[in-house]
Order: C-alpha cells, then structure tokens, then sequence
C-alpha cells in the first residue's frame, strides 16, 4: 500500500479511485465494512481503492486536554488498513486550520480536486467540515453535482444488535472486558510500542517484563491481563502475563504496560513489542511486601496460562 501525505499530488494511475472515507479509529468491523465495500467497487470498476482519513484525530485538535483515547494510532491503523489489501491511503493533515474548511470546499478541493474519486464509500454517521455540517445527504447531492457515485454504509451490528462503534470498544475496555473488545474489533485489542528500561524491579524477583509506555493509547482498566504478543510481525506470538497501572506497591508512577513473557529470555530493549489483550484476570492492588507480590505474580502467571491453553 502506498501512502501520501500533506497534500501531495496522486500519480496518474490512482486518480479516480473508489475512495473510503473516514477517522477509522480503532479499524473495528464498521471500518472494515466500510473499506470493504470501496474494494468491491474498485474491483467491479477496474479503480484504484483507497482509504482517506485524517491525522491526528480531530478529537486530539479540539480538546487536547482530554486524557488519551486512540485505539489505533497512525502506524497501527495504517498496518490494518493495509492488512486488506488497500492500494493507497491518503493522510489528510488536520489542525485548526483545516478544520475551518467548509464540507463543500472538502468535496471539491479534496475529493474533486485533488484525488479526482469515483466513488466515495462512508459510514452511515460521518461528519465532516467546519461545524460538522457535511454529512451523508450532501456527499450524495455533491456527488451527483461533480460526478462522482457516493454509497452509504449501514451501521454494523453485533449480538443483541449492539453497533459496532469505537465508542462501544472504548468502554469495554476501559471495564475490563478485551473479549467484548474484541468482538467488536474483529481481533484482539493491541498495543504497539517500544520497550523501554525500567527499573528491573521485575527481574530481580523473578519476573522479568519489558516496560511499555502507553503515549497516546487508551488507558484500558488497571490491572492484570493475560496476553498475547510478538516482538515484530514475523516473529512467532509469545504468551504472558501483563500489567497495566502505576506499581502501587513499589511506588507508583505513570500509568504504563510491564509484560512478563513464558519461556523467553532474550533481550527486548529498543524493540517494538505488540501486546495483545486477552482475559482481565484481576484489578491493580497494593501488597504488604515484595514477598506477597511476588507469591501474587506466580499466581498470575497460572492463571494466564490456564486462560491462553484455550484461547
């Protein structure tokens, strides 16, 4: 998959593409539905098929003092992305600036414009332009107007007809529940990101993990999971035992991931790990003693091994 960046002119060849719009946040099954169905009519057409989202998340420009939220950011969600089978994604540059564009100087700079598309594919509730005022309805007029087809995707619903929303990802995680995540994402919940030195507070009694900050990620609830995770894409995926929260009992700090690997013993610093979420085993708690958290670690570690033999 090709990228293009900061207004950079397409080639020849992925001009009038089917083109996906949206923030795709998370790459949940509504994402993925929506994707999909520009790659059927890239396929049907003989089109390039893309994807056009825009970075950083809105949400980060308007309220950059909310705590961090992103499921995927731009690496990960581009890897996905990619994932199915893609031919080019275009990364609009958000900021205050861009925000004040109007959603019919969008459609025609950028849709029009610049990428020429033939078809434009979004979710039933996208908004976009200055005040969110562009919405489905006037993709649909403003195609007819400029020539371009325009296809709305419905909401993608799962058990008892819950829809598929980075919203409904969010707070299952932020509950404990990565499976009910999961569902939703169409995989396990992941984090991505370089292992960083620690304090070997772990190695020193028998656990070692490689230490994670969580940057821009979502903080899922505090406390224990089981896990899966691999050192690159190629690797083969490892089993452990993780920690999500600030050590209370060994004092506290920023909330990051400390992950214990089974049966690993190589060095991991500098590299990037990608730790999936499993099972929530228990909740972050403060011990008396390093002797009752390392008799609490073992017990963790039973326990993940016991959820993972049948994951």
């Amino acid at each position: 998959m090709r990228i293009f960046r900061h207004q950079e002119a397409l080639p020849a060849e992925l001009l009038g593409a089917a083109v996906a719009i949206g923030n795709f946040d998370g790459m949940h099954r509504g994402h993925q539905a929506v994707i999909g169905e520009a790659g059927m009519l890239a396929r049907a057409t003989g089109a390039p098929w893309a994807a056009l989202t825009f970075e950083p998340h809105p949400r980060t420009v308007f309220r950059p003092g909310d705590a961090p939220f992103r499921l995927t950011p731009e690496p990960a969600k581009a890897r996905l992305i990619a994932a199915m089978g893609v031919d080019v994604l275009i990364v609009v540059p958000f900021d205050r600036d861009f925000s004040l564009l109007t959603a019919e100087d969008f459609v025609n700079e950028v849709l029009v414009g610049r990428l020429r598309a033939r078809h434009v594919v979004a979710g039933y509730d996208f908004a976009f332009g200055k005040g969110r005022r562009g919405d489905c309805t006037l993709l649909l007029r403003m195609g007819r107007e400029a020539g371009f087809d325009f296809t709305v995707v419905q909401a993608v619903r799962g058990e008892g007809g819950v829809v598929h929303s980075s919203s409904a990802v969010r707070d299952a995680l932020r509950e404990g529940r990565p499976r009910d995540a999961a569902a939703i994402l169409g995989r396990s919940f992941e984090i991505e990101a370089e292992v960083v030195a620690g304090d070997a507070r772990g190695r020193s009694i028998g656990f070692p993990t490689a230490n994670l900050a969580l940057g821009e990620y979502l903080r899922p609830l505090s406390g224990v999971y089981a896990v899966h995770a691999a050192v690159a894409d190629d690797a083969p995926r490892l089993q452990g035992v993780a920690n999500i929260g600030r050590r209370p009992t060994v004092g506290g700090g920023e909330v990051n991931l400390e992950v214990h690997l089974f049966d690993f013993a190589g060095h991991l610093y500098g590299k990037r790990l990608r730790v999936e979420l499993i099972e929530f085993l228990r909740p972050e708690k403060t011990f008396d003693g390093i002797a009752s958290l390392r008799a609490q670690i073992a017990r963790d570690c039973d326990d993940a091994r016991a959820v993972l033999a049948g994951a």
